[in-house]
């Protein structure tokens, strides 16, 4: 079974993967990548940079350099954490601080 939009045609906007992702590309200690979020996680990220006072590359490096999964799921984690106010004791993307 095919799920409504999830194609990964070509074409749309560009940075627009499929029709629920989007693209960013940037350098990760001198090494380029890119990652495919959905837009909502682009601004989550946006925001968490801005509230710490640095470019969201300059956070997405941070979170790079503790994960242990893969750089989008990493992101996401770490977003999810930051909104359920868990904070950062143990890594961008690893299990939750212990209370």
């Amino acid at each position: 079974m095919r799920w409504p939009g999830t194609g990964r045609g070509k074409g749309g906007a560009a940075g627009a993967v499929g029709r629920h992702l989007v693209k960013r590309s940037f350098t990760i200690r001198g090494h380029r990548t890119s990652v495919a979020l959905e837009p909502e996680f682009w601004a989550a990220l946006d925001a968490a940079a801005a509230a710490r006072g640095a470019a969201a590359a300059a956070l997405i490096c941070k979170i790079d350099a503790s994960r242990t999964r893969p750089l989008a799921s990493a992101l996401r984690v770490f977003l999810l954490k930051t909104a359920l106010g868990l904070g950062e004791a143990q890594g961008a993307d690893g299990p939750p601080a212990q209370t």
